[in-house]
């Protein structure tokens, strides 16, 4: 089923229609479809360079929006939609335990979640279901997608198809370590 949909998602990428099609699939794959956008992206940024910007721009609007649906199933609908999406994606036994340590550290859930290949819809409806701020979580969302997105339209602008195999391969890597870092110093800071 994965393998129809990713096959399916790179054939929107060649539509004439293909930028309406990159905000449909950013915006569902904050909630629920398992495909991420950058999949659709890179063939987009290569085949056209020049709207680099605007193909993440649109990515990161569309998957916020996305993100706010996420986290409106989180807040009014967890038991019917919620829980089976993250029953689905393997994260039910964890639900409870992470409720309780979530909001401690939501900013650096969303961020995480939002530029790692840790699938963003489980915080954006965990999100939701605990209560977290809506405005902080927006603002984690579109400081995390719009790293993600337009850091992959810079490397894909700058260097072209050479670039694309560590963008699919290492990319999600190098932002785990850089997060990993990150929340490391910002640690080390608060308790030294």
């Amino acid at each position: 089923m994965i393998k129809n949909l990713y096959d399916w998602t790179m054939r929107l990428a060649d539509h004439p229609r293909a930028l309406w099609a990159l905000a449909f699939v950013s915006f569902i794959e904050s909630s629920v479809f398992p495909i991420p956008p950058d999949i659709m992206m890179i063939p987009m940024i290569l085949a056209a360079p020049h709207r680099a910007w605007l193909i993440a721009l649109v990515a990161m609007v569309s998957s916020v929006a996305g993100g706010v649906l996420g986290y409106m199933i989180g807040s009014f609908a967890f038991e019917q939609i919620g829980q089976p999406i993250l029953a689905s994606l393997g994260k039910a036994d964890a639900m409870s335990e992470f409720n309780t340590r979530f909001n401690d550290f939501g900013f650096w859930a969303v961020l995480g979640a939002g530029i790692t290949p840790f699938p963003y819809k489980v915080i954006t409806i965990m999100s939701g279901w605990t209560g977290m701020p809506i405005a902080t979580f927006i603002a984690t969302s579109i400081l995390a997608r719009g790293l993600r997105f337009f850091i992959v339209a810079a490397l894909l602008w700058k260097f072209g198809a050479p670039i694309r195999t560590f963008i699919e391969k290492r990319l999600g890597l190098m932002f785990t370590v850089f997060l990993a870092l990150l929340f490391g110093g910002f640690m080390a800071v608060r308790f030294l």
